[in-house]
Parts: C-alpha cells; structure tokens; sequence
C-alpha cells in the first residue's frame, strides 16, 4: 500500500474568496468518486491558527507505487490540478505502508 499525503495553503499573492475555496475543495473532497483504483481518500481542514499550520490536507491510499504514478497523469486529476493551481500551492509526500 502506498499513501499519498498532500497539504494545501492559499497562495499568498491571492486574496481569499470563500465560495471558490469551498468550490476547490468540493472538488477535491469527490475525485475518488471519478477515479475507481483510488482506494482512501480524506481531505480535512486545518482546525488551528498557527504560523507552520497548512489549510487543507489529502490522505490517499493507493495499492502500490505503480497505482500512483498512474493516478498522477489521470485526466481527472490534471483538470483539478489546473484549477487549484491558481489558488493553492501544495507539497506531498508519498511512502509505502509496510504491512
């Protein structure tokens, strides 16, 4: 099993707006529904006000490496990394699950 973590922030060049962030993140809260070999998904928010704290976190799930480095260029994913891109910046973390 591999995970796929990602945590989200505004940009800090972009004013907020809450009905696009909450349209982002909408979006980002179904992709599993598009993407059948998705095997977890969660995206929570940030509860707490602190300087290192990011806005949203993904946790993902994918069987092995070779599922994930497919999810990456899937159509679906593209198209919503398009979109957020002009509102968040993002870094991810990816790692096998020893069983």
């Amino acid at each position: 099993m591999m995970k796929h973590i990602v945590m989200f922030k505004r940009l800090a060049h972009v004013e907020h707006h809450a009905g696009r962030e909450a349209e982002l993140v909408a979006w980002m809260r179904r992709l599993d529904c598009e993407i059948p070999f998705i095997r977890e998904w969660r995206v929570s928010a940030n509860e707490l006000d602190r300087p290192i704290c990011w806005d949203y976190v993904l946790e993902s799930s994918f069987d092995d490496r070779d599922a994930v480095e497919r999810y990456l260029p899937h159509p679906k994913h593209v198209e919503l990394i398009q979109a957020l891109k002009t509102y968040f910046e993002w870094v991810a973390c990816d790692y096998t699950v020893a069983n």
